[in-house]
């Protein structure tokens, strides 16, 4: 029994085999424990294997990889249309075999410890902006309900809530103040668990050349330089730019038929996270743009100008993506074009 294909179905505890042979006939279905996975692939012969992205799968792919055998991981959604009637572990890890051998299969690239580790330091930042929004809008929320307003902002909760809670004059209960104050140390806690994290992706940041050299990209920052060199990986596992503005979900959706195209808002589709710093990125350059002087000799200007702003910074998110492969694939340091003159 010669196995030349198995389709993996990853879990906490128990894992579901399927193998078949080379001409696609089932030879192995199997359950196995967790502790039972890597034996049994060590006594394989080396082979294709298929699982899905998922929690942990760079983990077994790399450790699969030491073993000889070659992985390759897929989306779930491009899993599921092989998966045969009812859905289990058995047909899940059926169809996954059957869909690692598609010529036209688009696999997601394997990452290593470091980008994991790096791409974990954004994580956790990203959980402590969101509860530092969170924190603030409550803050805000519960001074509204004593008729005292804060404007929108974090600087503003931070200079007015300690006012308003001072001020013997607006007759707010003692335990209501005592509450306001627990709530702007914890608002100050998690402001400093950012910056700390913020400052270890930095430090990263400058110790790696190739995000340090998409750093000089007019809307990238450390932040954004790091994220795109830890998730992109190699440059190679996409065909050009635009696949790569694709991965992100920053191209056109489109919903054509009849030999008629139609083109929607961008796809959404890919890594949130990246296309949340792009387009922040892209924003900051249109604002900039519409206070400059010589705005209708530049690119970004003539777009302001004419389309909505949110357009012209989701362009601008789609422009730095794609000089963001450039600059990856090729080794090159980033090179400022001249501007067109507006007679141009």
């Amino acid at each position: 029994m010669k196995i030349a294909t198995i389709g993996l179905d990853l879990a906490k505890n128990v894992f579901q085999v399927h193998g078949v042979d080379e001409h696609g006939f089932a030879v192995l279905r199997k359950q196995l424990k967790r502790n039972q996975v890597a034996p049994f692939f060590a006594r394989l012969e080396p082979c294709l294997i298929g699982i899905e992205a998922c929690g942990g799968a760079h983990h077994w792919a790399a450790k699969l990889t030491a073993l000889g055998h070659r992985v390759k991981m897929m989306a779930p959604q491009f899993v599921k249309p092989y998966v045969k009637t009812n859905k289990n572990d058995a047909l899940d890890a059926e169809a996954i075999s059957e869909a690692v051998t598609r010529p036209n299969m688009r696999f997601v690239p394997a990452k290593s410890p470091e980008q994991q580790s790096v791409l974990a330091l954004h994580t956790a930042r990203e959980s402590f902006v969101h509860a530092r929004s969170a924190q603030a809008n409550q803050i805000r929320g519960l001074l509204i309900e004593f008729g005292l307003i804060v404007p929108q902002g974090i600087r503003h909760v931070y200079k007015r809530a300690p006012e308003l809670i001072e001020d013997a004059s607006n007759e707010l209960p003692g335990r209501f103040r005592l509450l306001i104050d627990r709530l702007l140390q914890h608002l100050k806690e998690l402001d400093r668990q950012m910056r700390e994290l913020e400052r270890e992706i930095e430090v990263w940041h400058r110790g790696n050349e190739v995000s340090r050299r998409l750093e000089t990209i007019p809307g990238i920052g450390p932040i954004t330089a790091s994220a795109l060199v830890a998730s992109a990986g190699d440059p190679s596992n996409f065909k050009n730019a635009r696949q790569f503005a694709a991965w992100i979900g920053l191209v056109p959706h489109q919903n054509s038929s009849g030999g008629k195209t139609q083109l929607l808002g961008i796809s959404k589709r890919g890594d949130v996270y990246l296309r949340t710093l792009l387009i922040h990125g892209g924003r900051a350059l249109v604002q900039l743009a519409k206070t400059r002087a010589d705005r209708a000799g530049t690119w970004l200007g003539r777009l302001v100008g004419r389309r909505h702003h949110n357009i012209a910074a989701v362009a601008m998110a789609n422009k730095n993506a794609r000089l963001a492969w450039a600059l990856l694939s090729t080794g090159k340091a980033y090179e400022p074009m001249h501007a067109p003159t507006a007679a141009a």
